[in-house]
């Protein structure tokens, strides 16, 4: 017992070594993602910070939530520095600066969270029950859309291969995340609660489990027409080949006949910026594209940056272009990359930016609502560029619409890390999210096919040419999320929140 209460009283008597714990127990939560998958340490490594929302005072706990941020997205997100230098060619000292600045913003994120649990619940373990999912869950929504947000390692994301999956159909990966923070608080609730307390305690860890399972079991959506027969290609180019000039006709090549000898599927899909150009300049090689597509009945989509003439200006779109045959139709990016696709700085620093040979010229976005890219046999697809999947309530516009999801990228700027596995997580929680069937094409993988419930029907390897097909079923009908998006959970953790503020004492 005496040894139980030093590690309990660790948090007040030696604050340095318990933030390096903290700092500790935030590398080993990145364990619970892909690709190692261990989802249950997500909310196991998360009882010490509980422990301390429940006893030490808001701004010592949310001190300690910081420290475990900063090793969550420190090691969660360090292919940021791959991307920066070793692809992007910029200096060591910007990579590290982009890096570590974004992992502290999210880290201030967690303080805030942790925060307002150790605020509101006043030191009471029922009341960490509700509050600690609510304000948890509330900063991982807002950290996901605040200024351009940037939703990764949402622990929801951890659970795709765990009945706690089945919350996201009903309120997405928030939700998922949720029945995370209430399974923890109850384990929280176990060890500080007393008497009956802790036998309902002890039902309530295994609750979200239970009924997460039971939902796994129902059918939101429906099979809808025939199964499509689809190809994704993948030339497996690495990022710093690509946009070599001896790379360029290898590249169009493999593309075009990868899809000729694909003929008998019904659609191909190549990823983002398959081909290393504009478009204005590789036109003959799309008509040719056209008149395969006309001659075969298959519906192809590839990635290229798009440049038009808008009102006397020339923009620059990355764009997924449909051929059939038939006619042309597009889906322009609408959520760009910060300091990757637009760079949000002042003109005297894109100045300096452009005489150091850093990258400094923007994107354009696409609009936010646009139509559906419809196949030849009248399939609608609702389309995701690159981490577009990763906002997952963009893509509700589309919905109950399209049957099918599509998700083009590029991960070959992250090289051999922990992103594209990330990324393929993300990418099967949407289609856990919206009762569809996902289809991924990347340059150099993870290019997969999802099932409607999450399940990878086929995945492909990294860094090698890949032609995968399969068979896809669209469905139709919408799940609760489709139907309502983030409100619901957003919501509840406001009136969570709102009711323990005006029940706390003045």
């Amino acid at each position: 017992m005496a040894y139980t209460n030093r590690i309990l009283t660790l948090p007040a008597d030696r604050p340095r070594i318990s933030r390096l714990i903290a700092l500790l127990l935030g590398c080993l939560t990145t364990l619970a993602f892909e690709p190692f998958g261990w989802s249950l340490l997500a909310p196991l490594l998360l009882l010490p910070i509980l422990f301390v929302c429940l006893t030490l005072a808001p701004r010592d706990a949310g001190r300690y939530a910081f420290w475990y941020g900063l090793g969550l997205f420190l090691t969660g997100t360090y292919w940021i520095y791959i991307s920066v230098v070793i692809f992007g060619e910029a200096p060591g000292w910007v990579a590290l600066f982009l890096m570590l600045g974004l992992s502290l913003v999210m880290a201030a994120w967690l303080f805030a969270a942790a925060y307002t649990i150790s605020y509101l619940s006043q030191g009471e373990p029922l009341y960490m029950l509700l509050v600690a999912p609510a304000g948890w869950v509330l900063v991982e929504w807002l950290r996901g859309w605040v200024a351009s947000g940037f939703p990764w390692l949402a622990f929801g994301y951890a659970q795709t291969d765990s009945v706690l999956a089945g919350w996201a159909p009903l309120a997405g990966v928030y939700g998922a995340s949720f029945a995370v923070l209430f399974a923890a608080s109850a384990a929280i609730l176990v060890i500080m609660g007393r008497g009956k307390l802790r036998s309902i305690a002890l039902v309530m860890i295994f609750l979200p489990w239970a009924l997460g399972a039971l939902l796994q079991h129902v059918d939101w959506t429906a099979a809808d027409g025939e199964p499509l027969t689809v190809t994704i290609l993948q030339a497996g180019i690495s990022q710093d080949s690509k946009w070599l000039p001896e790379a360029r006709q290898p590249t169009l090549d493999f593309y075009r006949d990868g899809t000729r000898i694909a003929r008998d599927s019904d659609i191909v899909v190549w990823p983002e910026v398959a081909i290393p150009n504009l478009l204005s300049r590789e036109r003959p090689y799309v008509a040719q594209l056209e008149a395969d597509a006309r001659e075969s009945g298959q519906t192809i989509l590839f990635g290229i940056l798009e440049d038009v003439a808008d009102r006397g200006e020339r923009k620059v779109y990355n764009s997924v272009i449909l051929l059939d045959g038939a006619r042309r139709q597009v889906y322009r990016k609408r959520h760009l990359v910060p300091f990757g696709e637009y760079f949000p700085v002042p003109e005297t620093v894109r100045e300096w930016m452009k005489m150091m040979s850093l990258p400094y010229s923007d994107l354009s976005a696409g609009s936010d609502r646009q139509d559906l890219l419809v196949t030849r046999g009248g399939t609608r697809l609702a389309l995701m560029i690159c981490y577009e999947d990763a906002y997952n309530s963009e893509q509700l516009y589309a919905l109950p619409a399209a049957g099918v999801l599509v998700n083009v990228s590029n991960d070959a700027w992250f090289g051999d890390s922990v992103a594209p596995h990330q990324h393929l997580q993300i990418a099967r929680m949407r289609s856990i999210e919206a009762g569809r069937p996902g289809i991924r094409a990347t340059n150099t993988g993870i290019s997969a096919f999802i099932d409607y419930d999450g399940t990878l029907l086929e995945k492909g390897g990294q860094f090698r040419k890949e032609s995968l097909t399969t068979g896809i079923q669209p469905r139709k009908g919408s799940t609760p999320f489709v139907a309502s998006g983030n409100v619901p959970i957003v919501a509840l953790c406001c009136l969570i929140l709102g009711f323990f503020w005006i029940k706390r004492p003045r």
